[in-house]
């Protein structure tokens, strides 16, 4: 449905995107997640062929990204990041607008979308606040239910009740389709996708799915028998290792019990109890993220 091979953007001398190669399968809600400037934007409007990459090449729904035509454009949703809509329509006008490029658009659906998401459809979008705004494009982007919705941050301005109506919204409608996004709410992405990359400093680090992901991480709390320092060149899948007395912390980045034991015995002879638990999106995500910017510093 979605696919990059070896997309690099330069801006002048600085590199947004290098190498990323992608491959979302039919079906997938797949995550982008990353730090601020990380490239994730970049990647989207590449996708969307509104931004020309430097090298490497994006495909949407099996054609080049920078051949997309009405025919493929009618089946791909997309709300952009900054959202900018014509202000001076109402907000029925500008559904009434938008049907006339989706022959697959369905009245039905957008007024149900209308009143889950209680927009008043005879009020100018410049009246309307940034949340209702979203809303008005997410209506837009979903009544033709596409193959294929791109979101860049579409959860961003709105509060937690409409966060959840939202969700709701896409996945009852995206049933058979496939979601591609980025966001920074990680809270949500846990609650329904189905695929993450982790994008860093415009390089792709992993693409795994949300369950093995889960899986392999784990904040690791070993109680010592007496102090001691931390040796150095602990393995490299403890992340962010740090002690307090008699107790260190860290997060395991590849979590198996019979190995994490083993490799304690060997750093931490001293080890007197162990404990593992699962964490969040979000905790795996600041553990990424500090560990990337220790190494950063580092080189």
């Amino acid at each position: 449905m979605l696919r990059t091979e070896g997309l690099k953007k330069k801006y002048g001398r600085v590199e947004a995107l290098a190498d990323l190669t992608l491959d979302v399968p039919e079906g997938a809600v797949f995550a982008l997640i990353g730090p601020n400037g990380a490239g994730k934007t970049t990647a989207i409007k590449i996708v969307m062929n509104l931004l020309r990459a430097t090298a490497g090449r994006a495909e949407v729904l099996g054609v080049d990204s920078r051949k997309l035509g009405p025919a493929e454009l009618a089946q791909v949703g997309y709300v952009s990041e900054n959202r900018r809509l014509p202000g001076w329509m109402s907000a029925g006008y500008f559904f009434s607008y938008c049907k006339g490029f989706y022959p697959a658009w369905r009245d039905g659906d957008l007024a149900e979308l209308v009143r889950l998401y209680d927009l008043p459809l005879d009020r100018p979008l410049k009246a309307m606040s940034r949340g209702m705004r979203i809303k008005a494009a997410m209506a837009a982007a979903l009544a033709y239910r596409p193959r294929l919705l791109v979101l860049d941050e579409p959860f961003g301005g709105l509060d937690v009740l409409v966060r959840e109506e939202v969700i709701e919204s896409i996945l009852e409608r995206t049933a058979e389709s496939t979601v591609f996004l980025a966001s920074h709410d990680l809270a949500e992405l846990e609650s329904f996708a189905t695929h993450v990359g982790y994008l860093d400093q415009g390089r792709i680090q992993f693409v795994e799915e949300m369950g093995a992901l889960s899986e392999r991480f784990r904040e690791v709390e070993v109680v010592l028998e007496t102090a001691a320092e931390l040796p150095p060149n602990l393995p490299p899948a403890w992340l962010n290792a740090e002690q307090s007395s008699l107790v260190v912390r860290f997060v395991h980045s590849r979590y198996e019990e019979a190995r994490c034991a083993a490799e304690i015995r060997q750093f931490l002879p001293g080890a007197h109890d162990i404990s593992a638990r699962a964490i969040p999106l979000r905790a795996i995500f600041v553990a990424l993220a500090k560990s990337a910017k220790k190494n950063h510093r580092g080189s």
